[in-house]
């Protein structure tokens, strides 16, 4: 019998896979372990944000797969308290498909289009 799990061919995870993925995230941002100074200055765009009253401005998080960039993403909806749309830049080939996926956020949602 063959693992699935070692299958190479094998790119989505299943359910359970995605919600144990998720359940071992750190949640906020007091959980997140590494980039220190990133970290920090989101903590003050977050909290500036909140005290405005406002969305939080743009933010691009950049570097190779596995530093926490979708991790982040997901903080930062929670402690905005906002939803968190995802997509991933290939599927964005025409103008049209960013307009569709713009159009279906709610004020206040965190946008993240992944590699």
């Amino acid at each position: 019998m063959q693992n699935p799990n070692l299958d190479p061919n094998r790119n989505k995870m299943d359910m359970e896979d995605q919600q144990v993925e998720q359940s071992l995230r750190p949640k906020a941002l007091e959980d997140f372990s590494g980039q220190a100074k990133i970290v920090e200055n989101l903590k003050v765009f977050i909290q500036a944000a909140k005290l405005r009253g406002d969305a939080l401005d743009h933010v691009l998080l950049h570097g190779p797969p596995g530093l926490g960039k979708t991790t982040l993403s997901h903080i930062i909806a929670f402690e905005l308290g906002a939803g968190l749309k995802m997509s991933s830049g290939p599927v964005l080939e025409k103008p049209g498909d960013l307009a569709g996926l713009l159009t279906n956020l709610e004020e206040g949602d965190v946008l993240f289009i992944d590699e």
